[in-house]
């Protein structure tokens, strides 16, 4: 089940939407920002059936 998400960038401040899988269950990856190009660490929690996606810098 594929689920499009709003984030916004931990560098830039900029919101954009992104597409995750909750098929896969809870996850941890690095996306890079469509605005700024940096990496964007991300994690993907599902509970009760509704993604949770947390985003940080990658240099935290």
């Amino acid at each position: 089940m594929i689920e499009e998400l709003t984030i916004t960038c931990p560098y830039c401040g900029e919101a954009f939407t992104t597409l995750v899988d909750c098929s896969a269950g809870d996850q941890d990856y690095i996306e890079d920002c469509v605005v700024c190009c940096r990496p964007i660490e991300c994690h993907l929690s599902l509970s009760a059936g509704s993604p949770d996606l947390q985003v940080r810098r990658d240099d935290e």
